[in-house]
C-alpha cells in the first residue's frame, strides 16, 4: 500500500474503489426527519399519537447497564447541541462556561448563517472563533449566560482500548438528542483531511482516530463519543459507507470514526486564542505496509517502517539531507534507494501511523527530532528541525 506523507503527517490519498469515507455532517436541513420520527420544533403530534406510559421504576424495572446509560444521557445530553446552517445541520457540544461550542469543521464550512439549539429548545446565533481543516475541528461562540450552560467532561483518548463500550449522542438526520451505543472497534486509524495542500497536491491525515460500531449517521458530525463514565473521548466525524442511501446520503454500515479528544485538547486552546493551529512539518512523501516482494525489489532489509518516496524541496527533511528513491526497479513511481525510517526520537516506527502519531501529538514547530533510518544497508540517525505546515 502506498501513501503520501507530508508535513508532520502523512499525506494519505485514499483510493477506495467502491468504498467511501464520508463526512457525517450536513444532514440537509432541520426538516430531514424520517417517517414516524419525533416531530421537529413547532410541529404538533396528532391526538393519540403518543401513548401514555407508566413511569419506570429505575431501581426495580431496569438492569444496571440500563440505569448507567440513562444516567449518562440525562447528564450529558444537555451539553450536546443541534447546529443548523443555511447548508445543513450537525451536532456539537459545550466546551466551557464562556460559551465555546466544539464541532466538526465540515459542519460549518462555507456557512453564512449558524444557529445553535440547546435541548431546552433555546436557539441562539453562533460565530466562528477558529477552524482547523486538517483535524476537522471548529470552535463556535454563543452568547448564553454561564449558569445556563452544561459543560462536557473531557476524557483521555490515549487510554481507549478496543472492545470498550462507547456512547454517541447527536442529531442524525435532524433527530434531536439521539443516543446510540457500541464498542471501540479499532484504534490508531487515520483519516485524510478534506484540504488539498497547495503545491503538493495531496492532503494531510489525522492520526489516532477511533473506530466504532456505534450507529452514527449524517447529522451526528461534531457530536461527542463518550466512554462509560460519560467523558468525551472523541468527536464523531465520518463513516465508511459502500453506497449512498435512498436520499443520496451515505449511511451507517457499522464503521464510524471519531477524532480523538487528545487531539482536540491540543488544538482547541490555539483555535480560541488565535483562530488557527500551526502543525509541525517534516516534508516527505512515503510508502509503508510493503509486501515482501516489494521489500526485496527495493533492496530493503525489512518491510516495516516508512519508506521515503519524495522529499519536498526546501522542506525540513530536505534541509536535513533525507533521501528519496531514484532508481527504477519496475515498480512504477516506487523507486529504490530511498531512506527507510524505522524510528523517531528513540521510538520505533513500524508504519506511517506511528510516525504521524508522534509528530502530531508530541512535537512543535521549531523542535528538532531525530529520525533513525536505514540507507543503503546502513543504520543512521538524522536530526531534523520541524517547520510549519504549509
Amino acid at each position: 500500500m502506498r501513501k503520501l506523507i507530508g508535513v508532520l503527517t502523512l499525506l494519505v490519498l485514499l483510493g477506495l474503489a467502491c468504498n467511501t469515507f464520508a463526512p457525517l455532517a450536513r444532514s440537509p436541513g432541520a426538516t430531514s426527519v424520517l417517517p414516524g420520527a419525533t416531530p421537529g420544533p413547532g410541529a404538533t403530534a396528532p391526538p393519540g399519537a403518543v401513548p401514555t406510559l407508566a413511569p419506570l421504576d429505575l431501581e426495580g424495572d431496569l438492569d444496571q447497564e440500563e440505569r448507567l446509560l440513562i444516567s449518562i444521557y440525562e447528564r450529558v445530553s444537555p451539553a450536546v447541541v443541534y447546529i443548523e446552517t443555511d447548508l445543513g445541520s450537525g451536532s456539537g457540544f459545550v466546551y466551557d462556561k464562556e460559551g465555546h461550542i466544539v464541532t466538526n469543521n465540515h459542519v460549518i464550512a462555507d456557512a453564512e448563517r449558524i444557529e445553535v439549539m440547546f435541548t431546552n429548545r433555546r436557539r441562539v446565533e453562533a460565530e466562528v472563533v477558529g477552524r482547523d481543516e486538517d483535524a476537522d475541528i471548529a470552535v463556535l461562540k454563543v452568547d448564553v449566560p454561564a449558569e445556563e450552560l452544561v459543560v462536557v467532561e473531557l476524557g483521555d483518548s490515549s487510554t481507549v482500548r478496543v472492545g470498550q463500550r462507547v456512547i454517541a449522542i447527536g442529531n442524525p438526520f435532524g433527530l434531536r438528542s439521539t443516543m446510540t451505543v457500541g464498542i471501540v472497534s479499532g484504534i490508531g486509524r487515520t483519516l485524510r483531511s478534506e484540504r488539498v495542500v497547495p503545491g503538493i497536491g495531496g492532503s494531510f491525515s489525522n492520526p489516532n482516530v477511533i473506530q466504532t460500531d456505534a450507529a452514527i449517521n449524517p447529522g451526528n458530525s461534531g457530536g461527542p463519543l463518550l466512554d462509560s463514565h460519560g467523558r468525551v473521548i472523541g468527536i464523531n466525524s465520518a463513516i465508511r459507507s459502500e453506497t449512498p442511501g435512498g436520499n443520496g446520503q451515505f449511511v451507517n454500515t457499522g464503521i464510524g470514526f471519531a477524532v480523538p479528544i487528545n487531539t482536540v485538547k491540543r488544538i482547541i486552546p490555539a483555535l480560541i486564542k488565535d483562530g488557527h493551529y500551526t502543525y509541525p512539518w517534516l516534508g516527505i512523501s512515503a510508502a509503508d505496509d510493503l509486501d515482501l516482494e516489494t521489500q526485496r525489489t527495493l533492496g530493503l532489509p525489512q518491510a516495516t517502517g516508512v519508506y521515503v518516496t519524495n522529499v519536498t524541496p526546501g522542506s525540513p527533511a530536505d534541509k536535513a539531507g533525507s533521501r528519496a528513491g531514484t532508481r527504477d526497479v519496475g515498480l512504477g513511481n516506487l523507486r529504490a534507494g530511498g531512506d527507510l525510517i524505522i524510528g523517531v526520537d528513540g521510538r520505533e516506527v513500524r508504519d506511517f501511523a506511528d510516525l504521524i502519531s508522534y509528530l502530531v501529538g508530541e512535537t512543535e514547530v521549531g523542535q528538532t527530532v531525530t529520525l533513525k533510518i536505514i540507507r543503503d544497508g546502513q543504520t543512521l540517525e538524522i536530526p531534523v528541525t520541524l517547520g510549519a505546515r504549509p
